[in-house]
Formats: structure tokens, sequence, C-alpha cells
């Protein structure tokens, strides 16, 4: 599936490429709890991939995501009704960039390295997704009965860089939530009752997206993920949809910034799924603190960066 993260007119879009992968075992590359060594358990199904371990045995995302690359590189070249190219790699990054030109649009698809494992969610994620107030114990439990996805991701934290580290994502829980994210389950839907929540992202998305424009430097280490894992937290928090109600959105949009500048300002934000990970770590506290200065400019001044 695709999702788009611009709130303007939508140019940049990411694919994940889904691999099924019958079981393996994941080992803690460190203490995140996010990033895992992925080795086979005896005589794998996957036999076509005994190519990609590497010297120790572990699944190699970097030869993976190359071999992958050879593939795409190769296909494009077929493709006759619009000008594709493949995007040179950006080091540690686990997309493959296509950028794509049709007469007068230009948009770039990120392709996304997944394997989707079926077997139960390592230990990390044991406290994580805190829907139970929000969502339902319900939801909660056929979450995580669905599949583990890897996405071929290096571990920026680790001393030497093998490229042979995956890591946890969530994001088709996370389009899930954002789907059908009400306490009530028609809210939103045609006849039931709206709310302000998808607003208040989008708002807030937009908000990151203007700024990172402007301040393009200061803000690298500040993406969209981090304001998205806020939100997460802000409707675990505020769980009921008459804390959302439409008419109050701009009381609803205060709330889920103020508690985001929290973050911002005590360097924490733990991930929604694996709550040890901190998403904000002490080294990002530079691009933090800029944010959260710029945040609260807007704030103060009723935004003008909406009003432009």
């Amino acid at each position: 599936y695709s999702h788009t993260l611009q709130t303007s007119e939508p140019n940049e879009f990411d694919i994940m490429l889904v691999m099924p992968v019958s079981r393996l075992q994941l080992d803690e590359s460190d203490d995140s709890g996010a990033y895992y060594y992925l080795t086979f358990k005896r005589n794998p199904k996957e036999k076509n991939l005994l190519e990609f371990l590497d010297e120790d045995g572990k699944l190699s995302a970097f030869k993976m995501l190359q071999a992958l690359r050879e593939i795409i590189k190769r296909e494009v070249k077929n493709i006759k009704h619009a000008e594709v190219t493949v995007k040179r790699r950006k080091a540690g990054s686990p997309a493959i960039t296509l950028e794509i030109k049709h007469s007068t649009t230009q948009i770039s698809v990120d392709i996304i390295l997944t394997l989707e494992v079926q077997q139960s969610w390592p230990p990390s994620t044991q406290d994580g997704l805190k829907i139970e107030q929000w969502l339902g114990t319900k939801v909660r439990r056929d979450f995580r009965n669905k599949s583990i996805y890897l996405v071929a991701k290096q571990n920026k934290e680790e001393k030497v860089l093998r490229g042979n580290t995956w890591r946890l994502s969530f994001s088709h829980i996370e389009k899930a939530m954002i789907n059908n994210h009400g306490q009530s389950k028609t809210c939103c839907e045609s006849d039931g009752p709206k709310c302000c929540r998808k607003a208040c992202l989008k708002l807030l998305k937009y908000l990151l997206e203007r700024l990172k424009m402007e301040h393009t430097k200061e803000l690298e280490k500040i993406c969209s993920y981090h304001v998205k894992t806020a939100f997460f937290h802000s409707c675990a928090m505020w769980p009921n949809d008459t804390d959302w109600h439409l008419g109050d959105l701009d009381h609803c949009f205060q709330k889920y910034l103020s508690y985001f500048l929290d973050c911002l300002q005590t360097s924490e934000l733990p991930h929604f799924f694996i709550p040890k990970y901190n998403l904000l770590s002490q080294q990002d506290k530079a691009s933090s603190n800029f944010l959260s200065r710029k945040i609260n400019y807007q704030l103060n001044n009723r935004f003008p960066i909406f009003q432009e």
C-alpha cells in the first residue's frame, strides 16, 4: 500500500515492497528494542534468500537492497510513457527512490524493502501500544496477532556499519489506527459523529513540513514520524471521542501541540510500540530545542505560518 505525507499537493510516496518469510530468529542488535539481526531457523523454505547471508549467517539488508536495486534499475528501462530514474543511494537509507517525471509533474516514490514474518512480536513491544482505553483490548489483541514487519534499516548507533540490521515497522498498524481512530466504531463515518483527530495530525504535520522547508539543516533530525508518534500518545491519553470534538479543533490542536512541545523540551518521546526506545535522543537535543522555539513562536503569534 502507499500513503502520502504531504498535506499540500502530494509528490512524495512510500511503497512497501513486502516479502513474506516463514520464520526467523530475531536478536536485538542494541538496547533500543527496535533493531534486530535476523538469522534463519534450520532449513528455511526460502532457499533463494541464502545468498543474502553475511559471513556470520545473518541476513544482510545491504545485500538484499543491492540486489533489489539492480532489478529495479533493469525494469525501469522498460517504462515508456514516463521518465523514471533510480536516485543515487543515500547511506543507511532503507529506501530505493524513484524519480518519476511525466509532462509537467515530478514525483518521488520510495520503495521500502520489507520482510513480513508470521510470528509473535518480540518482547520489547510487550508494554507498548497502550490503546486499551482508546480502541479497546480486543483491537489491541487483534493488532498484536498480525505479522511482524521488518525494514532494511541501518542502525546509526552501531559502531561498525555492516548493513545487516533490520528495524521493526508498524506502519500497517499505524495506518489502521489512523483510519479507525474513534472510540466509537462509527467515528467520522458518513452517518457517525465527527471528530478532529485527523485534522490535528494534519495540522502539525503541515507545520513541521513548512518549518523544515525554511530550516532544513537545523531540523534534519526531526521528521513526520515524531509528530505521528506524539499523535498516537495523545489519542491514548485523551481516549474519548468527546475529547476531540470537531468544534474544538483549536483547543484539541493546542493540547496535542503542548504535549509535543513537552516531548521536545524533555527530549523524551517513547516509540509508541516499543516504549523503551526513545525517538528523541540527547544527540538530537539541538534540533529539539530549535523546533520548540519555532513552535512556541507560532503558538504565541497565532500561527502566522498557517496564514501565509
